[in-house]
């Protein structure tokens, strides 16, 4: 059985940080690209971060410079370091796991953490 946990999540201040962690289970997460999407109220699913197998990173534009995602694959976990923490970037931020064998169908997701950052 395949879980993504994520935790971390909660209220700051903006300018504040925080660190979002993803544990995955029943996968083997070293064939694994690990990503963070992130959906605000009203808003689609967004791509925030991803962090390939091979540890490539590719950031969207929001979040470039502010954020960090890297991986653990001995710990089979994945995190999001995230500063200077703006308004926008409240959301429910989720953790996703597409293996690059079968990314199709070997795709998972995360309950999501809440996010929220007070003005």
């Amino acid at each position: 059985q395949v879980q993504l946990v994520e935790s971390g999540g909660g209220l700051v201040q903006a300018g504040g940080s925080l660190r979002l962690s993803c544990a995955a289970s029943g996968i083997r997460f070293s064939i694994y690209n690990m990503g963070w999407y992130r959906q605000a109220p009203g808003k689609q699913r967004e791509l925030v971060a991803i962090i390939a197998a091979g540890g490539s990173t590719n950031y969207a534009d929001s979040v470039k410079g502010r954020f960090t995602v890297s991986r653990d694959n001995a710990k089979n976990a994945v995190y999001l370091q995230m500063n200077s923490l703006k308004p926008e970037d409240t959301a429910v931020y989720y953790c996703n796991a597409r293996s690059v064998v079968a990314p199709g169908r070997d795709a998972y997701w995360g309950q999501g953490t809440q996010v929220t950052v007070s003005s």
